[in-house]
């Protein structure tokens, strides 16, 4: 990581100084390895220090620090734990998350103090009643009991959820099978596919030669089609007395014209 002047000097320095130490360098490679951590306004800032001004990686130290001090991140009070409380409706994994996340940002921080404002905002009845059959809970011993409760809060919370969705269901099929049976029952039609459209035997037909008229009547003659009830026309008459004449004058022209 390169600083930049943008973050906050304080950490740089010591995430810095734990690489020197595990490395095991003495006070003359610091000062050559700083400034290669040094990037934008830093390196400048440490190109433009007086020349003979630095005697050891001390001096470097002092002076960085005193060249970003507005950078340096103000620490967190204990009191600002006040403010970490559970959300309605927020699980007891996630507010624990946020809590240590506020609780890594104040210096001089007691596990006392840290586990008194734990335990007053838990939403957990029975992890908070867990909390205070003890006076002073440490963050660790506090994530090692908080598993259970946790495992145990997330397994009713999908067994909830798999309850609502199972009672959301079941009226819907309950609707389907009662709606089934009014159908079967009224001789409606019990399922939803259609049926296919009938075919007839043949595609092609062979064109009428007769008029209409007397191929219906040698049908009728044959006996084949039942006899109709007679229609009434527009004049008065029936439709059978029209079709009669109407044959009568047609055979009497025939033979007229014999």
């Amino acid at each position: 990581m390169r600083y930049d002047g943008t973050q906050d000097p304080l950490e740089h320095l010591m995430a810095f100084e734990a690489r020197m130490n595990l490395e095991g360098v003495g006070d003359e490679v610091r000062c050559r390895a700083f400034p290669v951590t040094l990037a934008g306004p830093a390196i400048r800032w440490f190109n433009g220090l007086p020349q003979g001004s630095i005697y050891g990686f001390s001096d470097i130290s002092r002076a960085f620090l005193a060249q970003f001090t507005t950078r340096i991140a103000k620490a967190k009070h204990p009191i600002n734990l006040l403010g970490i409380t559970q959300r309605p409706g927020e699980s007891t994994r996630k507010y624990l998350d946020r809590f240590n996340d506020e609780c890594l940002e104040i210096d001089g921080l007691t596990d006392s103090v840290a586990s008194l404002c734990l335990t007053n905002d838990l939403l957990n009845k029975d992890f908070r009643k867990h909390l205070t059959t003890k006076p002073v809970w440490t963050m660790h011993e506090i994530q090692t009991v908080a598993k259970e409760y946790i495992n145990d809060e997330e397994v009713s919370q999908v067994m909830a959820a798999n309850k609502r969705h199972s009672g959301y269901n079941q009226p819907r099929q309950q609707g389907n099978g009662k709606r089934h049976k009014e159908q079967a029952k009224e001789g409606g039609p019990t399922k939803a596919h259609r049926p296919f459209p009938r075919i007839g035997k043949f595609t092609n037909y062979t064109p009428l030669t007769l008029p209409i008229v007397e191929v219906y009547q040698q049908i009728a003659e044959r006996g084949i089609l039942s006899k109709p009830r007679p229609l009434k026309d527009r004049t008065g008459g029936t439709r059978a007395s029209t079709v009669t004449t109407t044959r009568a004058m047609d055979t009497k022209h025939k033979t007229a014209l014999t």
